[in-house]
């Protein structure tokens, strides 16, 4: 049996969004590769006998699953699949020490680690387990699918690749050596700093007050994130984000470099007015076949894929997941 850390989980319902009583729900815990222990809710259609496809899900990039993971994930429940909202390593009521670091590797490996657990439930048919990513989480659901054959299909929402971005900037901003070795250098001297203090220091959430020339996207991040919309305790976007050093291994490893010999069916969906609509753009070159889908929802900004129903295409994602988890 893997060993797995006793964790702290908060009980009744701390969701920023309304429970479904067509669902159930309770939480779930798992361990990753790393001997991480993860912390998941887990929704199944009320009633449900036997087995049934599986979603697992997570994301924002610096969210929680009482976020926008979770309302993907109950509202997927309700259209008859088993799923999970988990938060990742290092973050929410998940293990792993020091808090609110980030890794390309083990944030895949955490998908990898809910297709174990899920595959291992008696009311789960292993051969029909799904992923969802949203925001950053969309990067390494692709990166998991190119690593993991168990994973039968896959959706990333309002994709980021957070390695491109880091390695780049936004829109190629910062893609040349010197601003790569100016982020080194950086991060160099606060390594030093930070193990001479002993201790980490965060980075900031979503920027609160809000600057009246702050960029849309900022806004739209403010308007979720830290309004009773969407804001959580536990969210690092929500209060003081992640670590200054957090993010370091993604200045030099492409999650994507693997994402043309995926065989199982991909859909990534992306708002037309979203900053980052170029991610999933550049995600779908990448891809191969044509069992591989771009679907651009009209008007539709970054954050509406986090809980606008109007605008996150649920139908869509229904017959997505009941086609390709056959």
């Amino acid at each position: 049996m893997m060993r797995t850390e006793e964790l702290e989980l908060a009980q009744g319902w701390d969701k920023v969004f309304p429970q479904d009583e067509r669902v159930d729900h309770c939480k779930v815990t798992f361990t990753n590769r790393y001997g991480i222990t993860l912390a998941a809710d887990l929704y199944k259609p009320k009633g449900a006998q036997g087995k049934l496809p599986a979603i697992a899900v997570s994301g924002p990039f610096g969210a929680v699953k009482e976020q926008s993971s979770g309302l993907y994930a109950q509202e997927m429940a309700t259209r008859g699949f088993l799923t999970i909202a988990f938060d990742p390593s290092f973050t929410g009521e998940s293990g792993g020490e020091p808090r609110r670091m980030a890794s390309p590797d083990i944030n895949t490996e955490d998908f990898c680690a809910a297709v174990d657990y899920l595959s291992c439930r008696d009311d789960v048919e292993a051969e029909r387990i799904g992923l969802i990513g949203i925001c950053g989480w969309g990067g390494m659901a692709i990166n998991a699918a190119a690593l993991d054959p168990r994973i039968k299909a896959t959706a990333a929402m309002t994709m980021y690749d957070m390695t491109r971005v880091a390695r780049e900037g936004y829109f190629g901003s910062a893609d040349s050596k010197e601003a790569r070795d100016e982020q080194r250098a950086a991060w160099a001297a606060q390594r030093t700093a930070e193990y001479k203090a002993g201790a980490y220091e965060r980075a900031g959430g979503v920027v609160d007050p809000l600057p009246e020339d702050a960029p849309y996207f900022v806004k739209d991040y403010h308007a979720y994130y830290k309004t009773e919309r969407g804001y959580h305790e536990r969210s690092g976007n929500s209060n003081d984000g992640w670590n200054v050093t957090g993010l370091v291994s993604f200045l030099n490893q492409p999650i994507l470099a693997m994402a043309g010999e995926i065989d199982a069916p991909v859909l990534l969906v992306h708002g037309e007015k979203a900053h980052s609509r170029y991610f999933s753009e550049g995600a779908h070159k990448l891809l191969k076949g044509d069992n591989k889908e771009l679907m651009i929802v009209p008007g539709a900004s970054h954050v509406d894929l986090y809980d606008n129903f109007d605008a996150i295409p649920f139908d869509k994602l229904e017959s997505f997941f009941s086609e390709g988890l056959k």
